[in-house]
């Protein structure tokens, strides 16, 4: 629940800033792989409704990624666009190369920012 109130309240800033803010945090952590990735999303819907639901992209993402720091792990977290119209911008993480807990078919955004653990390497986005 706190890693919900903490995402909750920096969805409210500037993309930059989060990436900022999650690029200090997910220091000396290890990559995260699906399943603990997947276990976090679900943790963070479990107690949020607006996680849970179609707009909560941005909390729901940073909250997973934070729920993941809390264990030592990190996973890329990335704000994107959908590659066919309409336009829609979207967030989410991705572990092992698989967005996490999404529905959407691999592709179907083309990221725009990415915070992977550090020393990964991301192609396609502005890494921090």
């Amino acid at each position: 629940m706190a890693a919900v109130a903490t995402a909750r309240l920096l969805a409210t800033q500037p993309p930059g800033r989060i990436r900022s803010v999650l690029t200090w945090l997910r220091r000396g952590a290890t990559p995260a792989g699906y399943q603990q990735a997947l276990a976090a999303r679900d943790a963070v819907t479990a107690v949020s409704m607006v996680c849970r639901g179609a707009r909560g992209c941005v909390p729901r993402s940073v909250a997973t990624a934070l729920v993941c720091r809390a264990s030592g792990v990190w996973p890329t977290w990335y704000v994107g666009v959908r590659r066919v119209g309409p336009f829609a911008a979207h967030a989410w993480v991705e572990a092992d190369g698989v967005m996490v807990g999404e529905h959407e078919l691999a592709g179907y955004f083309r990221p725009l920012i990415a915070v992977p653990p550090e020393g990964a390497t991301v192609s396609g986005a502005t890494v921090s």
